[in-house]
């Protein structure tokens, strides 16, 4: 295919003129097609329908503490929650503290008490003049409403297909003590689904922060989310690389069983040192009871262990692969070669990045909605909305059914194409 930057004036207009005629017919279909987030499909949740029948009247609800699972008591999760917890996060069961269904919730508490408490003896951060965090981007939207919801100053660090610039990680933990936190999914990363190399999981261990209270929030969101059996990738473990390395209290580590069971109904649970847990377990003891001790019983005796998780995962990817082979293939054959776009395939977790040309974006969502199909809005992968090239969009293509899928991958390629054939023609026109 000829890039489009390289056709002249004329050959723009025609090529725009055929494309519109293609639009009014995609427009005439009354489309209705929802892409903005990254939900698990109807198909996806039935295959965990059979966690609603562990549980009956006459099950024996006693944990292995042998606390009655019905009642008061063990406030941080029972004992075989977090070993199947341990199994899927690789760090010691010690290393656990089971929540609630949310993992968001478990970080918006964690940046909550350090605003109100601090960590570890340090000043509570809503004392300070100034609290900055570091963002990578493009990334996970609701890790920056957290933090500009509490009036953190967030700045953006670029990702490479590394993981963050580490470089500048480096420069702004090591020399500035306002920089408190740094955001990260570190594996299949939301929207990119980069996995972090061994040197930038090493590069993190060795931080040397400037504040003492400085930590890494590691939202290990998608750590068994394999799209394929034979193209896997692998992520260093962090707790284990910070003690390696002295630094065990430098890092949260977070994951979920969200996208794994029932997003509304799951387990959340939190990793990290014995310091930091005696720390968060205090606070436990003032917020709560204790968390929904049947739910996780209700995990433990439906998965039994990692092996049943990771077996069942392998249902999830059935289901979702053949919806971002759609995505991806309609990108490559549409736009492969065209120059008006760019896109990173990825081998697991929920999203498909898609870089268009500068200034782009918001124009090419907004296209997609006028034939019916609503994206993740423009901006939304980057601290307080503001893509500064305006040119990322997150696709997310689990929740609609793979007909609708494919269905939205030919309504976005024909709005990627019409909005950048008048991006050019202004240019040329200039």
């Amino acid at each position: 295919m000829t890039a489009y930057k390289d056709l002249s004036r004329e050959e723009l207009l025609e090529l725009k003129s055929g494309l519109e005629e293609e639009f009014k017919k995609v427009m005439e279909l009354g489309l209705k097609l929802d892409m903005t987030r990254g939900k698990p499909s109807q198909e996806q949740l039935d295959i965990s329908m059979g966690m609603m029948d562990v549980l009956t009247s006459k099950s024996d609800l006693v944990c292995e503490e042998g606390v009655d699972c019905r009642n008061y008591g063990v406030i941080d999760g029972i004992r075989e929650a977090k070993q199947l917890f341990a199994d899927m996060m690789e760090v010691p069961k010690d290393n656990i503290i089971i929540f609630g269904n949310s993992s968001l919730n478990v970080m918006y508490d964690t940046v909550a008490r350090a605003m109100t408490h601090g960590i570890m003896g340090s000043t509570p951060w809503a004392k300070l003049d100034k609290v900055k965090f570091l963002c990578p981007v493009p990334g996970y939207d609701r890790h920056f409403a957290i933090t500009e919801h509490f009036g953190i100053e967030m700045i953006n660090i670029p990702m490479t297909p590394d993981g963050p610039d580490m470089d500048l990680v480096e420069k702004y933990v090591e020399t500035d003590p306002a920089v408190k936190g740094i955001w990260c999914v570190p594996k299949y990363s939301n929207p990119q689904g980069i996995t972090y190399s061994d040197e930038t999981v090493h590069r993190f261990a060795k931080l040397n922060p400037a504040a003492e209270d400085f930590r890494i929030f590691w939202d290990n969101a998608y750590g068994i989310h394999h799209l394929y059996e034979d193209k896997q990738d692998y992520l260093i473990e962090i707790l284990m690389e910070c003690k390696k390395e002295g630094h065990q209290d430098m890092v949260y580590k977070f994951g979920s069983t969200s996208k794994i069971s029932f997003p509304g109904s799951g387990i959340a649970a939190i990793a990290a040192s014995e310091n930091n847990l005696k720390e968060i377990r205090q606070m436990m003891a003032v917020q709560t009871i204790g968390h929904d001790k049947l739910n996780q019983l209700r995990h433990v005796r439906f998965f039994k262990d990692i092996h049943g998780m990771v077996e069942h995962m392998k249902k999830h990817a059935e289901i979702i692969r053949p919806k971002f082979d759609a995505v991806l293939g309609t990108l490559e054959n549409e736009l492969g070669g065209l120059e008006i776009g760019s896109w990173i395939s990825p081998r697991g977790g929920y999203f498909i990045s898609f870089d268009a040309m500068e200034g782009c974006a918001k124009a090419i969502v907004a296209k997609a909605k006028e034939a019916g199909l609503v994206m993740t809005a423009a901006g939304a992968t980057f601290p307080y909305k503001k893509d500064p090239k305006d040119s990322n969009i997150r696709i997310a293509p689990t929740y609609p059914s793979l007909e609708e899928v494919k269905q939205a991958a030919k309504v976005f390629v024909l709005s990627v194409k019409l909005v950048s054939i008048e991006k050019l023609l202004e240019e040329k026109a200039d």
